[in-house]
């Protein structure tokens, strides 16, 4: 399988944001999943908390992805036994692009965000299916919706966002990929995670940020 082949395969289903702030980061995705034209269900996970300082979305094959988020978990978790310290954005997208890696010939079709916080510093990467790895100092998006994600994030990026305005901003990002991206849908999820540690929004959290001034 050549490598247009495999992007096209996983670039369907969703769309998941990320964006760098002055106080942290902050992702989310969509919660809709598809098979073709089928919409299999509204109620798709695509956020997953790995500690209190690291977060992981997905796009793609939910099997493959379901398979790297219990494998970066388990590692984390003997990592925080032997070194009495979790694993850090840098060191879990560095395990995974070797995982990744090592199986190109039959690549996982994902494309993986990897979030956190390390020593007062947020920190944003943004993997491909065959390890390939890119540390983004402003903003992401992956998924079927991501071009559309991507072109309003250009538009209102700014060096020193806060959280809050990061959190509306991810918001509109995925309400517009939502309303043009036909695979983009359902509840959104979005997190945080700063200095004080790993923090889910609710629905009327969200909406109450994103009214505000």
């Amino acid at each position: 399988m050549d490598q247009k082949s495999i992007y096209e395969k996983m670039k369907k289903g969703t769309t998941t944001v990320g964006i760098i702030c002055e106080d942290g980061v902050v992702v989310g995705a969509d919660s809709r999943a598809t098979m073709d034209t089928f919409i299999a269900t509204q109620e798709a996970v695509k956020v997953y908390k790995i500690n209190d300082t690291l977060a992981m979305t997905i796009a793609g094959g939910v099997g493959d992805a379901e398979y790297l988020i219990k494998l970066v978990s388990a590692q984390d978790q003997i990592y925080a036994m032997e070194e009495k310290k979790s694993l850090s954005p840098r060191a879990a997208t560095s395990l995974l692009s070797i995982v990744l890696q090592e199986n190109k010939m039959y690549p996982f079709m994902v494309q993986l965000i990897m979030a956190g916080f390390t020593n007062g510093t947020p920190e944003l990467y943004d993997m491909d299916p065959l390890g390939g790895y890119t540390k983004e100092s402003q903003y992401t998006s992956t998924g079927s919706g991501s071009l559309t994600a991507l072109g309003y994030l250009e538009s209102v990026y700014q060096e020193k966002l806060s959280v809050q305005e990061g959190i509306k901003h991810v918001a509109k990002a995925l309400s517009i990929a939502m309303r043009r991206d036909s695979a983009t849908g359902g509840n959104m999820k979005i997190i945080s995670i700063t200095k004080k540690g790993y923090k889910e929004y609710t629905k009327d959290e969200i909406e109450k940020i994103s009214k505000a001034a």
